[in-house]
């Protein structure tokens, strides 16, 4: 048998980041990452040993540890993802923060998520929002799969989970803010390929007209979707902020910022539509 200090050089041997062979051996062996620091010397059972070693061959392949793990933090709250959904991303945390403190003093509010992939963002606006109602859509039966499992792992049976391409089975139906993460990575875009993103559903990443494509049918069609003065938000690319403004323009919408995201960059825009 190894220690917890073996295991770890081990892994920095094989180039794995330090951070990374931590949260690896600590899901292991089924404890958090300051057991690690703590027990430095405690031996490790062979068969947790040779888990985590088939982990760190998957990590040194490139395959994201979201996905080797099963899950990913978002919002404070265990997010299960799969292959069929993106990894939930910190930044997108900035607008979830920025639409409760908007709507803080709302206690009906009807929101639309499209693309809700892991059901992350409803989730999270659920869970601090119970008597919200929320409606979050997917184009993939598998990726809603992983959102139910969710919701019913996090106490959240709130959420009306609908599969729909974008608002196409939603007739008739309105709603005071719609969201969306959409696909807006162009194809000729090399970094798509790379990293992490090589292992995530291409479909949720990448986008025609220059990653425009998706956030232009959605924006162009909010107003059919929306109540009087309803809001769009929707994340984007951090050089697309001027053409989603004109995009919002264009469909009537005024009120329209964009805003960064934690990590400084200008990551979503927002809009009112008021009837004209």
């Amino acid at each position: 048998m190894k220690t917890i200090r073996e295991l770890l050089q081990f892994a920095e041997v094989q180039g794995i980041d330090k951070l990374d062979a931590e949260v690896l051996l600590a899901h292991a062996l089924e404890k958090n990452r300051a057991y690690l620091f703590t027990w430095p010397d405690a031996l490790v059972a062979d068969t947790v040993a040779i888990h985590y070693q088939n982990h760190l061959k998957q990590r040194v392949r490139g395959e994201p540890i979201a996905y080797i793990l099963g899950y990913k933090e978002f919002w404070s709250l265990p997010i299960a993802v799969s292959r069929d959904t993106l990894i939930p991303r910190a930044d997108t945390e900035s607008w979830v923060h920025w639409l409760l403190e908007r709507f803080s003093n709302k206690s009906q509010l009807r929101i639309l998520e499209l693309g809700t992939g892991s059901g992350a963002i409803a989730l999270a606006l659920a869970h601090e929002k119970p008597q919200w109602k929320i409606c979050a859509v997917d184009s993939s039966q598998a990726a809603l799969a992983v959102a139910r499992h969710n919701a019913k792992d996090l106490g959240c049976p709130q959420i009306e989970w609908v599969r729909s391409d974008w608002y196409q089975a939603l007739s008739g139906l309105v709603f005071d803010v719609i969201i969306a993460n959409p696909p807006y990575i162009a194809e000729d875009e090399p970094h798509w390929q790379q990293g992490d993103l090589r292992f995530e559903p291409k479909t949720a990443l990448v986008s025609g007209n220059n990653g425009l494509k998706d956030l232009a049918h959605i924006i162009q069609q909010a107003p059919r979707y929306l109540t009087p003065s309803g809001l769009l938000l929707v994340e984007h690319g951090y050089l697309q902020g001027p053409s989603v403004e004109s995009l919002f323009i264009a469909a009537g919408f005024t009120e329209v910022e964009t805003h960064c995201d934690y990590s400084r960059q200008p990551r979503w825009t927002v809009g009112i539509y008021r009837c004209p």
